[in-house]
C-alpha cells in the first residue's frame, strides 16, 4: 500500500518518481531519472562517477559524459532542494545521495519482506508481505534500459516473486485457499514450469473440494516439464500428487498447523526413511543485523539450483561475521531442508592450529545420520561414499564452517542435487569455485548503519543517543568488524554504569587498541582471532604481512609493495595473493591492496615484535624512496619547464614506478596522493629532513592543478619545519614562497604577504631567479587581496628582472602577469600586447600550461572590449588545454569566464552549461566564495546583462 508520506518519498518499483508531501516533484527527463535511480539504489553509499556513467549509458555514453552528468546532478540537486533530509553530495570517490532509506520504496520493500520473514505470527507476516508487495506499480525502473538496469530489474522481480510465493504459503496455512484460486490460476499460467506455484494451486484446489482438478493440474505441469525441459516433476511435487491421490488427511487445513505447501512437500519420494533426521545447526545468532544484500544473494543462489548441488562459499577475514551470516541464513531457510541440517566446525583456523581432518569430519556426519562408525574401518573414500549414499535424494543443508582449504571440504560434498552446501572460510577456496562451480560470496565489514544498529540492539538506543560522539568514535575504531563491535557491546552491557566515552577512551590509543578489544576468552580476543589467520602462511608471507603493517597510507600498490619488501614484482604478487586468499589484505582494484585498520595494527605489532629494527627502518626507507623518486619523475612530466631538484640515489631494492607520459603521471598522483602525504609524514617522524622537503616539492604541481589547497599548505608547513635543518638557503626561499602561495590561495592574506616578504629578503642575497618568482607570487597575493595596482607593480619588477636572465618561459609568465593586471585596471591595449607576446613565447617553448593561462587572459580581454566571439574562442582553447593537463581549478575559472561572453551574445544555454560545470568543480574544491559567485550568475542569467 502507498500511504501519504510526509516529506520526500521516492518510487523505483514502477515509474521513477519523487514526491514531496504527496505532490510529485519534476526530476527531469528519463536519463536524468536514471542518474537518480542509480543513486537511490545505492542510497547513502558513494557511487563512483564511472559507475554512474556506465549504469546510465552503458556502452553508448555521450561525447562529454562527465559534463552531461554534472549538469544532471546540478538539476537534481535543485529539484530536491526543498527536502531537508535529502542531499546529493560529491566526494573524492564519486557521489552519494543521503536519504532515509525508508523513503525509497525499493529499500522499504526489502525491509518489509525481511520483517515478514521474522514476524512472530502468520497474521503479522501476511500484513507485512501485503505492504511490501503493494509498493509495486509495474516494472521496476520503468522506461529505463541499460544492462545494469535490466539486471537490477531481474533481481527485483525474482525477489518479488519469492515474496509472493512465501505470502501464498502463509495464506494457505491460514485457510484462505478459496480466495487464492483465481490468483494461483493466473500465476501458474504465467509460470507454467514453476513447481512451487503448481503445488500451491493443487493444494488450494484440493482443499476447496476440487480434487479432480488438482490431479489434472499435476498432469498439466508434468506435460509442460516434459515438453519444455525433458524432465519429470521433482520429488516434492510427486509426493504431493501421491498424497492427493490417497486423500491424505494431513493435507486438510484442520489436521495440522503446518499444512501449507511447504509442509505438504515435506517428504521426498526417492529417499528411504531415515533413522535420524539431524538438526545440528547451532543456535541462531542473537542480535543479527544488516547483511540484507548478502542474505538476498544466498537466497538467489539457492533458488537457481538448476538441478545441481548448490555450493556457496562465504569467504572473509577473521571476525567479519561469516559464521554469523551462515547460521542466520540457515535458520531463516530451515523449512527448505525438511530432511535435516548437518553442521561441522572444520577448525581450519583454530587456536591449536590443527584443522579437523576430512576422515574425522565425515565420520561425524555419518554419526549424525545414525550410523555407528566405531566398527567401520573403511578408508576415507569408502566413508565418503557411504555418506553420499545416505544423503542422496534428500533435501538437506550441510554447513561446513571454518574450512582451511578445498581438500578439507571435497570429501564432505554430497553427490545429490537435492542438497545445499554452505561453506565458510577465511580463504577464498578457489578450488571449489573452479572444480565444483561453487558460488563465492566475499564478506566485507558491516556498513556504518548496520554497525550502529548492532550496538543499538545490544547496548540500547537510549544509551547510544545519550553519547553520540562516543558512539561515533567506537564505530570508527571498530571499522565495521563484527567481532570488534560485539566485544565493545559486551563490555558496555556488562558495565552499564561505565560511560561509553570511557570505553571509547580505551580504544583511542592505537598502540593499546587491540588490548582493549579482548573479551577475556580466546574466541573473543581480537588479537588471538587475527593471529589464527597466520597459521597457514608461509614464512615469507608472514614477514611481508608484518612489513605491510609499517606502510604509511591507506593502501599500497604492487610496485610499492615490491620496494617495501625488496622482492621482484612477480614474487611480491605471489605473496600478496597468498595474503589476499587468507583475507589479511584486500585487493580493491587491479593492483592495489588495503588492510582493515585493526588488521594493520596487528601487522604493525608483528613487525615490532618479530623483525629487527634495522629491517624495519630499511624497508620503510625503500618505500618512501619509491614514492619520492616516482613523484619527482611524475612532476617532471607534468611541468617539464620547472627547474628540477637533485635527489640522492634511492635505497637498494627500491623499484620506482616508470611513467610513460603526462596522463599516466596525473593518474599516478591521483591514485597515490594519500600515500604520498603519509610518506612525507613518516619521513618527518624519522627526521629524514631532505626527504620531507623534496616530497613537498614533488607534490606541488599536482596539488596546485587539482586545487588541493589545504593539503598544499600542510606539506609546505612540514617542509618549513624540515628546512630549518637543511644547509641550502634556496630551500628556505622556496619554502616561504610556496607557503605564501598556499596562504594566498586560501585567502589568508596577512600570512601570505609575510611569507613572501621573507622569501624576497632571502632571494635578494643569492638568486635572481627566486626574486623573479617571488615578485610574481607577490603580484598574485596582492591581486587576491584586491590591490590590482600593487599586483601590477610586482609583475613589472619581475618582468624587468627576468629579461636579464635569458629564461623565456619565466619571461612569458611575467608578460602574462603584467597583461592580466593591466586588464584588471582597464588598460586593455597594454594587456592585449603583453598577453599575446606571452602566448607566442609559451607556444614556441611548448608549455601548454602557460599557453592556457595566456589564452584565458586574452579571453577576458576580448570579452571586456566587446569581441565576444573571439573571447569564446580563446576561452575554449584554454579549457581544452586545462582539461588535457588535468588542471581542474583553472578549468573552473575558465568555465566561469566562458559563461560571460556566451551570456552577452544571448547564448543562455551555453552560459548555463559552463557555469553549472564550474559550480560543480568549485564545490568539489571547497571554493565557497567562487561557488557563490557562480551561483548568483546562474540565478540572474535571464534578467541581467553580462
Amino acid at each position: 500500500m502507498r500511504g501519504l508520506v510526509v516529506g520526500m518519498e521516492f518510487r523505483l518499483l514502477g515509474d521513477i518518481q519523487a514526491r514531496l508531501d504527496g505532490q510529485e516533484v519534476d526530476v527531469g527527463h528519463i536519463k536524468q531519472r536514471g542518474v537518480l535511480a542509480t543513486l537511490l539504489t545505492d542510497a547513502n553509499r558513494v557511487v563512483p562517477v564511472e559507475q554512474l556513467i556506465d549504469r546510465v549509458w552503458a556502452d553508448h555514453p555521450p561525447l562529454r559524459a562527465r559534463e552531461t552528468l554534472y549538469g544532471y546532478l546540478y538539476r537534481l540537486r535543485r529539484a530536491l532542494s526543498a527536502a531537508d533530509d535529502v542531499k546529493i553530495s560529491s566526494t573524492p570517490g564519486g557521489y552519494v545521495l543521503s536519504v532515509d532509506v525508508m523513503a525509497v520504496d525499493l529499500h522499504r520493500f526489502r525491509h518489509l519482506v525481511t520483517q515478514a520473514r521474522t514476524a512472530s505470527s502468520d497474521e503479522q507476516s501476511l500484513v507485512l508481505f501485503d505492504q511490501a508487495l503493494g509498493l509495486s506499480s509495474g516494472d521496476a525502473f520503468a522506461n529505463l534500459d541499460s544492462p545494469w538496469v535490466n539486471a537490477m530489474r531481474d533481481v527485483l522481480e525474482k525477489q518479488r516473486f519469492a515474496a509472493i510465493l512465501e505470502r501464498t504459503d502463509l495464506a494457505l496455512r491460514s485457510g484462505r485457499h478459496s480466495e487464492l484460486l483465481s490468483e494461483l490460476f493466473a500465476r501458474v499460467a504465467a509460470h507454467p514450469l514453476d513447481e512451487r506455484s503448481a503445488g500451491q494451486l493443487m493444494l488450494a484446489l484440493y482443499r476447496s473440494g476440487r480434487r479432480t482438478v488438482a490431479l489434472d493440474q499435476y498432469q498439466q505441469v508434468r506435460q509442460h516439464l516434459a515438453e519444455e525441459v525433458g524432465v519429470d516433476p521433482g520429488p516434492a511435487l510427486q509426493v504431493l500428487h501421491q498424497r492427493i491421490l490417497r486423500n491424505d488427511p494431513m493435507l486438510d487445513t484442520a489436521s495440522t498447523v503446518d499444512s501449507d505447501i511447504g509442509g505438504a512437500l515435506r517428504y521426498t519420494a526417492q529417499a528411504a526413511p531415515m533413522a535420524v533426521v539431524p538438526r545440528q545447526l547451532p543456535i541462531a545468532p542473537a542480535g543479527f543485523v544488516g547483511r540484507v544484500s548478502e542474505l538476498a544473494q544466498l537466497d538467489k543462489i539457492a533458488l537457481k539450483a538448476g538441478g545441481a548441488t548448490v555450493i556457496s562459499v562465504i569467504s572473509g577475514g577473521g571476525g567479519v561475521g561469516k559464521t554469523w551470516l551462515a547460521l542466520n541464513w540457515a535458520h531463516r531457510n530451515v523449512d527448505r531442508f525438511p530432511d535435516g541440517q548437518l553442521y561441522v566446525d572444520l577448525r581450519g583456523f583454530a587456536p591449536s592450529g590443527q584443522p579437523l581432518s576430512p576422515e574425522v569430519a565425515v565420520r561425524g556426519l555419518l554419526n549424525a545420520l545414525g550410523v555407528d562408525t566405531r566398527s567401520i574401518s573403511a578408508d576415507l573414500d569408502a566413508l565418503a561414499g557411504l555418506y553420499r549414499s545416505l544423503v542422496a535424494g534428500r533435501r538437506m543443508l550441510i554447513l561446513l564452517d571454518n574450512a582451511r582449504e578445498t581438500s578439507q571440504v571435497v570429501p564432505l560434498l554430497p553427490g545429490s542435487p537435492t542438497c545445499t552446501v554452505l561453506v565458510t572460510s577465511r580463504r577464498l577456496l578457489t578450488g571449489l569455485v573452479t572444480a565444483y562451480s561453487a558460488q563465492l560470496l566475499e564478506l566485507d565489514v558491516l556498513t556504518e548503519t548496520d554497525a550502529r544498529d548492532l550496538l543499538a540492539r545490544d547496548i540500547g538506543a537510549e544509551r547510544l543517543a545519550a553519547e553520540p560522539d562516543a558512539v561515533n568514535e567506537l564505530l570508527d575504531y571498530c571499522g565495521g568488524l563484527a567481532l570488534a563491535l560485539g566485544i565493545v557491546a559486551a563490555r558496555a552491557t556488562i558495565q552499564p554504569d561505565v560511560p561509553l566515552a570511557a570505553v571509547a577512551g580505551e580504544l583511542r590509543d592505537r598502540t593499546s587498541r587491540l588490548d582493549a578489544l579482548n573479551g577475556g576468552e580466546l574466541a573473543v580476543n581480537l588479537r588471538a582471532v587475527l593471529s589464527w589467520s597466520q597459521h597457514s602462511l608461509t614464512h615469507q608471507a608472514t614477514e611481508v604481512f608484518a612489513l605491510l603493517g609499517l606502510a604509511p597510507g591507506p593502501d599500497i600498490r604492487l610496485a610499492a609493495a615490491a620496494s617495501l619488501t625488496a622482492l621482484p614484482a612477480p614474487q611480491t604478487l605471489s605473496v600478496l595473493r597468498e595474503l589476499e586468499h587468507a583475507h589479511l589484505i584486500h585487493r580493491h582494484s587491479t593492483d592495489r591492496y588495503r588492510m582493515h585498520d585493526l588488521i594493520r595494527l596487528h601487522a604493525h605489532e608483528q613487525a615490532h615484535n618479530n623483525l629487527p629494527e634495522a629491517t624495519r627502518t630499511t624497508a620503510l626507507h625503500r618505500l618512501v624512496d619509491y614514492y619520492l623518486h616516482t613523484a619527482c619523475a611524475a612532476d617532471r612530466l607534468l611541468a617539464p619547464h620547472r627547474s628540477p631538484i637533485r635527489l640522492d640515489p634511492h635505497t637498494p631494492g627500491t623499484h620506482p614506478h616508470p611513467l610513460p607520459d603526462r596522463p599516466a603521471a596525473m593518474a599516478w598522483f591521483d591514485s597515490e596522493h594519500a600515500n604520498l602525504l603519509a610518506a612525507q609524514h613518516a619521513a618527518a617522524t624519522q627526521q629524514w629532513h631532505h626527504t620531507v622537503w623534496q616530497m613537498a616539492w614533488a607534490l606541488n604541481t599536482f596539488q596546485y592543478r587539482q586545487g588541493l589547497l589545504h593539503d598544499q599548505l600542510v606539506v609546505w608547513q612540514a617542509a618549513l619545519d624540515a628546512a630549518v635543518h637543511l644547509p641550502d638557503p634556496t630551500t628556505h626561499t622556496s619554502t616561504h614562497r610556496y607557503l605564501g602561495i598556499a596562504h594566498a590561495d586560501l585567502r589568508r592574506h596577512e600570512e601570505a604577504i609575510e611569507h613572501l616578504h621573507q622569501a624576497l629578503a632571502l632571494a635578494e642575497h643569492h638568486h635572481p631567479t627566486h626574486q623573479v618568482l617571488t615578485h610574481l607570487t607577490l603580484s598574485w597575493a596582492w591581486k587576491q587581496r584586491g590591490d590590482d595596482q600593487r599586483a601590477l607593480d610586482h609583475a613589472r619588477l619581475a618582468l624587468e628582472l627576468v629579461r636579464t636572465l635569458d629564461q623565456p618561459v619565466q619571461e612569458a609568465r611575467a608578460l602574462n602577469a603584467v597583461g592580466w593586471y593591466a586588464a584588471q585596471l582597464g588598460d586593455y591595449d597594454t594587456a592585449r600586447s603583453h598577453c599575446q607576446a606571452a602566448l607566442t613565447l609559451y607556444h614556441h617553448h611548448h608549455d601548454p600550461d602557460g599557453e592556457a593561462t595566456a589564452l584565458d587572459s586574452l579571453g577576458y580581454i576580448e570579452h571586456h572590449t566587446g569581441y565576444h566571439h573571439r573571447a569564446i574562442g580563446h576561452y575554449q582553447q584554454a579549457l581544452n588545454l586545462y582539461r588535457d593537463l588535468g588542471h581542474t581549478p583553472r578549468m573552473a575559472d575558465t568555465l566561469t569566464g566562458l559563461g560571460h561572453p556566451h551570456a552577452a551574445l544571448g547564448h543562455h544555454d551555453h552560459a548555463r552549461a559552463a557555469w553549472e560545470h564550474a559550480l560543480d568543480l568549485y564545490q568539489k574544491q571547497l571554493r565557497t566564495t567562487d561557488a557563490e559567485r557562480v551561483r548568483q550568475h546562474l540565478t540572474t542569467l535571464d534578467t541581467r546583462s553580462f
